[in-house]
């Protein structure tokens, strides 16, 4: 792998490129909660040849997500839950959404 193709992954939005430590600061959290949104099965970090986790900025995003719920109450197992059911709705409007679109062009095809 050349240094050009690992700077081109940095801004892929599942490339894991930040650690543990480096995610919790950014997040302005601890590792705990890290680990235990991983517990909870929101994220699965990815696992480097020496073991240490590693997150992507979309785990990121899901992870600030969750603390934000958190920080406004809600158990940390729920928080999880929503954000999972979130990301399952926005997936199922996305695919709905192409659905129409194709259904709508074959449609403007058969008119003509």
């Amino acid at each position: 792998m050349t240094a050009d193709d690992t700077f081109g992954r940095l801004d892929d939005d599942d490339y894991p490129a930040y650690t543990m430590g480096r995610a919790a600061e950014m997040l302005g959290t601890t590792q705990g909660f890290l680990r235990a949104i991983g517990e909870a099965r929101l994220i699965t970090p990815l696992r480097s040849a020496g073991g240490h986790r590693r997150y992507s900025r979309y785990q990121l995003r899901l992870a600030a997500r969750a603390r934000e719920l958190v920080d406004h109450g809600t158990p940390i197992e729920a928080a999880c839950r929503i954000i999972i059911l979130e990301d399952q709705l926005e997936e199922a409007q996305r695919l709905n959404a192409e659905y129409r679109r194709a259904t709508e062009s074959g449609k403007a095809t058969a008119a003509a």
